[in-house]
């Protein structure tokens, strides 16, 4: 139970307008059994991740998958496997734990292009991501009730803080599917978009990042996800100590201000 292949996460550099700056894509790849989380693709997405990642042309991580699926969520067959040997199973745990806790502390930001169904640790992928766009024929929510299972990579500590608790409840406690409509109207995706034009929203979007100080979306992604884990008080105090840290010692920051005076776009360099 401890294969790891590679195929079962593709990557890719999409060329964006700035010359020689990309939006990396990852594309769960097991089109045919609706991209379960298996081990296997868990270890293939954390390396697709750990390849991109120190990748300074790389300003954004879009992660999506092949077929009619993002993705249905764990592999129940695999599970059966696991649920009989502890340590196995505690291990793929946490592997899977760790990969989606690591997408918070990445320097780029990242955007879940949901294509079909996106379902129990399917949409706990998607947590993990800052952004989520979805196709117009998406399905969204958390199959683990349905098939007598809870979440075990964040989805019940997430879900709740991505939209109300309320509405997060009813996905949790149900199994319900949402549309891509009616998951825009509950603020689980930023935007929905025809199935056709999914991918070229992904790097509409990261067209419109490109622009901007690779330092500054980093540190703001960071002060974000730190913030939301602590006292208001401390998170407020935390914000104000990186924004003078940042703004006193960098490049990007007097280079943003020098090109506001001169009248010209900035020209940043992620220092």
């Amino acid at each position: 139970m401890t294969e790891n292949n590679q195929n079962y996460a593709l990557i890719k550099k999409l060329p964006l307008k700035v010359p020689d700056q990309y939006m990396g894509l990852i594309t769960l790849n097991r089109p045919d059994e609706m991209n379960p989380l298996n081990w296997a693709t868990v270890k293939a997405l954390r390396s697709a991740l750990q390849t991109l990642s120190p990748d300074p042309s790389v300003r954004v991580i879009a992660i999506t998958g092949a077929g009619r699926a993002f993705s249905a969520g764990g592999d129940l067959k695999a599970y059966m496997y696991l649920y009989r040997h502890e340590t196995e199973y505690r291990g793929f745990l946490g592997d899977m734990r760790e990969t989606f806790d690591s997408m918070a502390t990445l320097p780029q930001p990242v955007v879940a292009l949901i294509n079909g169904y996106c379902i129990a640790g399917g949409i706990e992928l998607m947590e993990a991501c800052d952004f989520a766009y979805a196709a117009k024929s998406a399905k969204i929510g958390d199959g683990h009730p349905n098939f007598g299972q809870i979440g075990g990579a964040g989805g019940n500590i997430r879900l709740p803080r991505w939209i109300t608790p309320p509405r997060a409840r009813e996905l949790l406690f149900t199994g319900k599917l949402l549309t891509a409509d009616e998951a825009l109207e509950w603020g689980i995706v930023n935007k929905v978009v025809p199935d056709d034009k999914l991918l070229d929203a992904g790097l509409e979007f990261a067209n419109i990042m490109v622009d901007k100080s690779p330092l500054g979306t980093k540190l703001t992604k960071q002060i974000c996800n730190l913030g939301l884990n602590m006292r208001l008080e401390d998170a407020l105090h935390m914000e104000i100590q990186e924004n003078v840290h940042y703004c006193v010692s960098n490049y990007d920051s007097y280079e943003g201000l020098e090109a506001f005076d001169a009248k010209r776009p900035p020209k940043f360099e992620g220092r």
